[in-house]
């Protein structure tokens, strides 16, 4: 995840972008973007105590919040006893699994 407190924090102090990649580990190119979306959102540091990652996140993109996965999640205790049987293999498991959630 991004740490957008970081990357607004070094930013006020006058770090280069590339400076603020290293330090984050993050693209330059995503550092670009959350300085200009902190300019859009007229935000600058020192940020309240309250405002976190995740509420940066929100404010910055609220559609990350409403995507929802297509991706049905597998019931890990059904593969852990499935794979407790004898001659029951983890790639038969997946050829049930791809069956049921893409070939409904």
């Amino acid at each position: 995840m991004v740490n957008y407190r970081e990357i607004l924090r070094l930013t006020s102090l006058g770090y280069t972008q590339r400076q603020i990649a290293a330090s984050v580990h993050s693209s330059r190119s995503t550092i670009s973007e959350v300085q200009e979306l902190a300019r859009k959102a007229d935000l600058s540091f020192p940020l309240d105590e309250s405002v976190t990652n995740e509420v940066l996140l929100m404010t910055f993109h609220p559609e990350r919040l409403t995507a929802t996965n297509p991706r049905v999640e597998p019931d890990y205790s059904f593969i852990h006893k499935e794979l407790a049987k004898p001659a029951v293999t983890l790639s038969l498991l997946w050829t049930e699994y791809d069956e049921i959630v893409f070939d409904p």
